[in-house]
């Protein structure tokens, strides 16, 4: 497949091997993909450390808004684990409906308003008029109901506001069974499935759900096992490759994980894993949807199918501590020489039933 380079001019692009017969040519981008990884978790690295400021000279990174080089690293990813997946029953029932209530809004400013109001948030004492009226005063009183980290299209259920369709959706979901057919699931790619055939949900919507879901107890696939490319992350492998020798983005993404150890060695780079953790299809796919906002100012002539020339969101410090906890099964253990609290935060947790 040809990327379409929006520069005219022709170039000779480098050649990667990146599986038997198959041999691609990649683009200047495809180097700061890498070296945007490596700064981007040193960031990341240096504030849970508790550092100061300044955590980079990065003329980009410093100024605008980027997601995490490891996705569950992120806030609301980790506010997601920490205090709805395995904060409360662990029925996939009551896991799945908190998870969906949660991340259709994504916001957590959102999710203790409602636990504020209503308590532990429970399949079992679900009232669609209840929580539907509490998200209605919300929106009256000028309060934010969904995150602005990517558009959440309205399900076609009647009504006049979003976030009553949504919940309408979440009840849908809940009656027809998705908890227990998720958790009878027999790979990440059949969870997706399940989730894309619900109205409002295409693929990056149930992809990014079933990955969700997968920090939970319900299910426990290897990341690595499927992968879907959001816009973003084709806009990124776009501009990474001049040709990807008829691969399709699924291919691209499972090749970068295959291909970090000797891309970081080769371009002298010490990228900082999450504490043993390699990076996941996953995490490659989110990197690229970074890359494709971080090239707008670093390579402006490498241009992806959206056009879009600037990076809109602004980096704001937040000062909150960023206590840091993974899924059990991942077998994270952050050194008690650097942060002595954090296994502390991690072992109480995980002790929850």
């Amino acid at each position: 497949m040809s990327t379409g380079r929006a520069c005219a001019t022709a170039k000779v692009f480098r050649s990667i091997r990146v599986a038997p017969g198959r041999v691609v040519h990649v683009t200047p981008v495809f180097d700061t993909y890498w070296r945007f990884a490596t700064e981007r978790q040193d960031i990341f690295m240096k504030r849970v450390a508790g550092a100061p400021p300044p955590y980079t000279n990065d003329p980009v990174l410093s100024v605008h808004r980027f997601t995490n080089t490891y996705r569950a690293s992120d806030r609301v990813s980790q506010f997601l684990i920490r205090n709805v997946l395995y904060e409360g029953d662990q029925s996939p029932e009551e896991i799945f409906f908190r998870a969906m209530l949660f991340k259709i809004f994504n916001r957590i400013d959102t999710w203790v308003m409602l636990t504020n109001d209503l308590g532990p948030i429970t399949w079992k004492g679900f009232a669609y008029e209840r929580y539907a009226r509490l998200l209605d005063d919300a929106m009256a009183n000028g309060g934010r109901l969904y995150s602005a980290a990517y558009i959440m299209p309205s399900p076609a259920f009647g009504n006049a506001r979003k976030h009553r369709n949504h919940l309408r959706l979440i009840e849908l979901m809940m009656k027809s069974g998705a908890p227990r057919q998720i958790s009878d699931a027999k790979s990440l790619g059949g969870v997706f499935s399940i989730l894309r055939e619900y109205p409002s949900l295409g693929d990056f919507l149930a992809f990014q759900f079933t990955i969700d879901l997968n920090y939970s107890s319900i299910i426990n696939f290897p990341e690595s096992q499927y992968v879907v490319a959001g816009p973003g992350a084709r806009d990124g492998i776009r501009k990474c490759f001049a040709d990807t020798a008829g691969l399709d983005d699924a291919d691209i993404i499972h090749a970068m994980t295959d291909l970090a150890d000797r891309e970081f060695d080769r371009l002298g780079l010490k990228f900082q894993t999450l504490w043993g953790r390699p990076l996941q299809p996953m995490d490659c796919q989110n990197i690229f949807c970074e890359v494709d906002k971080y090239s707008r100012v670093m390579h402006p002539e490498y241009q992806g199918d959206s056009g879009r020339l600037r990076i809109k969101q602004k980096f704001t410090q937040n000062f909150n501590p960023l206590p840091q906890w993974y899924p059990p099964t991942w077998e994270i253990k952050v050194p008690e020489s650097v942060f002595p609290r954090l296994n502390r935060i991690q072992a109480g947790k995980s002790g929850r039933g």
